[in-house]
């Protein structure tokens, strides 16, 4: 089977979304492509926020619209072709709400697609709304690499697979929802061309220095043991998983060896992992994590700093022992000792950041205090941003209950009514998110 794996070209205007704009290697789709040839099916990516596209080979350009995605695929002639409703795994945790993107390149490429199936954060937790919005054949609930093997082995529509639904003709939804968890054991190295490569000189995270070099992206495990309650993890990416560490440096090794100056660590949680770390060092590469603060020691720090890292994002969400326990981190130690490893972690690292969040029991003046002590020290605090509560996350469940067709739509609205400022990274006031999909639908 021919199938295409697309991203579409994402824009952000009007969105509350939080994740970093530039474009990041679709990880997903690297496994999705591997592991659909080796099954033996003919794979082309098109990846419009970096502007190439692989087959056999990469064709690269610098007007990578919805136009060029359909030209690519009606030379193509696709059977099957998947369409994302997030930029890469790094951000389906906080994915844009609105489906606006997406929606207009399924529009603008239903006829050459063949059979549309709908992957990524909203196919997972709100399905038949998702299959609806983009006019999709079926959707995969979870993680997808894996279960998109099967669909393309076992058409029409992969009816009968695990994690893949469908509206029937009584527009409800038909399938077998449940929640895909890949094996990521079996997930093999990723080797990306140099060619497509070069275009990626984005440097995720890296504030230090200038970005020298093609940057790119890299699991080494997947999930989180923890359940913090504004983590939108439910569905997909939820248990913590390792992928074998032979496998995970010889992906590094191909990355080197085309060229890759800096590594992003796209985990959810970076844990202490000595023979990773010690493996790493022996690499010639720069790297960034995001990680808990309170799973690391001095030593290990030691060790993350002479492996090559340069940028830490840690979650500390809230600078009080209660704002932590109401958002369910069940952290380990208490502020005075996070406060003390993080300025430590910035003896090891150059650039080290400390998230917070508005856990709406921090007094201003005590945050603020807080936030000079460490940028006294080096250490950059962003200012508490607004917990938005997305779909899949159990702040929504608590809010609003089960995730229905309306999630996103009730999250969205919920979050504007209730704050006026927003993230540093919002110049303005957020769309509504009915006014930003409505756009899309006028197409």
């Amino acid at each position: 089977m021919r199938v295409a794996l697309v991203n579409p070209p994402w824009s952000f205007e009007g969105s509350i979304y939080f994740g970093c704009r530039e474009s990041h290697l679709p990880l997903e789709y690297g496994y999705a492509k591997a592991l659909l040839e080796q099954a033996g099916h003919d794979v082309l990516l098109v990846d419009a926020q970096l502007g190439a596209m692989w087959r056999d080979y990469v064709d690269v350009s610098a007007h990578a619209d919805d136009a060029w995605i359909r030209s690519a695929l009606a030379a193509f002639r696709p059977q099957m072709t998947v369409v994302t409703t997030a930029p890469s795994y790094l951000f389906w945790r906080c994915a844009p709400p609105e489906l606006r993107v997406p929606m207009r390149t399924v529009h603008a490429i239903r006829d050459v697609a063949g059979t549309v199936v709908a992957v990524g954060p909203h196919a997972s937790t709100t399905p038949r709304a998702t299959l609806r919005k983009l006019g999709a054949d079926v959707a995969i609930v979870g993680e997808c690499e894996d279960v998109l093997t099967e669909v393309a082995s076992a058409p029409p529509r992969g009816k009968g697979t695990a994690s893949v639904v469908w509206l029937d003709d009584d527009d409800m939804l038909s399938g077998r929802a449940e929640k895909n968890a890949t094996d990521v054991k079996s997930l093999p190295a990723l080797h990306w061309p140099a060619e497509l490569l070069r275009r990626h000189k984005h440097h995720h995270h890296r504030f230090e220095r200038k970005a020298v070099g093609p940057g790119a992206e890299l699991e080494a495990s997947r999930g989180c043991p923890y359940h913090c309650t504004f983590c939108a993890k439910d569905n997909f990416r939820n248990a913590f998983r390792k992928r074998p560490l032979d496998v995970v440096l010889t992906e590094l090794d191909a990355l080197v060896a085309a060229g890759v100056r800096y590594v992003y660590f796209i985990d959810e949680i970076f844990i202490p992992d000595k023979k990773l770390l010690e493996g790493v060092r022996e690499r010639d590469i720069a790297f960034g994590v995001q990680m808990r603060i309170d799973n690391w020691t001095p030593a290990m720090l030691d060790l993350l700093g002479e492996a090559g890292c340069v940028s830490i994002e840690a979650g500390m969400e809230s600078i009080s022992e209660r704002g932590r326990s109401m958002l369910a981190k069940h952290c380990k130690l208490s502020t005075s000792e996070l406060t003390d490893l993080l300025i430590y972690a910035k003896k090891c690292v150059p650039f080290v950041q400390a998230n917070l969040l508005d856990a709406t029991c921090d007094e201003k003046a005590d945050v603020d205090a807080w936030r000079k002590r460490l940028n006294d020290h080096g250490v950059w605090a962003n200012e508490p941003v607004p917990l938005f509560p997305y779909p899949g996350s159990p702040e929504y469940t608590m809010r609003f209950g089960p995730a229905e067709d309306d999630a996103w739509e009730r999250a969205h609205a919920h979050y504007l009514a209730e704050f006026e400022a927003f993230s540093d990274i919002q110049e303005k006031r957020p769309e509504p998110l009915d006014e930003l999909e409505r756009s899309a639908s006028r197409v």
